[in-house]
């Protein structure tokens, strides 16, 4: 989101490139098109958050019972239909709140990445280290997404083809993966899967922060550059130098120096 200089609220750009985002968004609209009228998109977003707090809440019962991950991906489906219906029903209705939308989404993505990978820290699947570093990285690009929002008008959903709506049915694959076989084996030792996974996690997104930094700092340079006034402050200076010496010596002298002599009356006393 934006905010122009009149004072007068512009919503920002929305990027969504991902591989399923023309499929998704004919889903969202067929939905839309039958949500029943007594449902609003408020109650879509409460239904997203309370999704991914039982999501967090089933990986904590999987420590004790495997079927917690088999809960786990329900939620995710619930979590779905909530954070990405509710958007666009507002648009199909004609009622968006941009402001509202903005700001009540992004909190409620924060507190759904506590929810879910402080589960995971607590089944046990994956260790707290690993997902506290997830948990810090996703809010690190989260940060740097909003600023981007902010200052470049651009608020991008997806990278490499990899949205919200992918990452879910990835780790949705990585619970099936996990429920039969929750250890990886490399170079002959024994991993935690979902700790191979999450340290992969971790540096693509840090990998997609460090670009987008690198992007968006010098596209806002070259629209804000430095003022040229050091160069042309040594040009007036130069300048000045130049003249300095090409006035005579006489001009140049200090004028107590060049006093022209006055006359003196003759002294009556020597006649």
């Amino acid at each position: 989101m934006n905010i122009t200089q009149g004072g007068r609220f512009r919503e920002a750009r929305r990027i969504q490139e991902s591989l399923l985002a023309k499929a998704e968004k004919r889903a969202l609209l067929w939905l839309a098109e039958r949500t029943p009228a007594a449902i609003n998109s408020d109650h879509l977003t409460v239904l997203g958050l309370v999704a991914m707090a039982g999501a967090g809440a089933a990986y904590w019962w999987s420590a004790t019972n495997r079927l917690g991950l088999v809960l786990v991906i329900v939620c995710l489906a619930v979590n779905w239909l909530g954070d990405s219906l509710d958007g666009t029903l507002a648009r199909f209705r004609k009622c968006p709140r941009p402001r509202y939308g903005f700001y009540v989404d992004h909190v409620v993505d924060a507190f759904s990445a506590v929810f879910l990978l402080g589960g995971l820290a607590l089944s046990g699947y994956m260790s707290p280290a690993v997902g506290l570093g997830l948990l810090i990285a996703y809010l690190m690009l989260s940060i740097e997404v909003y600023l981007a929002s902010h200052t470049l008008g651009d608020f991008k959903i997806s990278y490499f083809g990899m949205g919200p709506t992918e990452l879910r049915l990835l780790l949705s694959v990585g619970n099936i993966a996990l429920f039969w076989k929750p250890m990886a084996h490399i170079a002959g030792h024994a991993y935690r899967l979902f700790d191979v996974g999450g340290i992969i996690g971790i540096c693509g997104m840090l990998l997609i922060l460090l670009i987008s930094v690198a992007r968006n700092t010098a596209r806002l340079y070259r629209s804000e550059p430095l003022p040229q006034r050091t160069a042309n402050r040594a040009d007036e200076n130069a300048v000045a130098c130049d003249n300095q010496a090409a006035r005579p010596e006489s001009a140049t002298a200090p004028p107590e120096l060049y006093q022209a002599p006055t006359a003196r009356k003759p002294d009556a006393r020597r006649y």
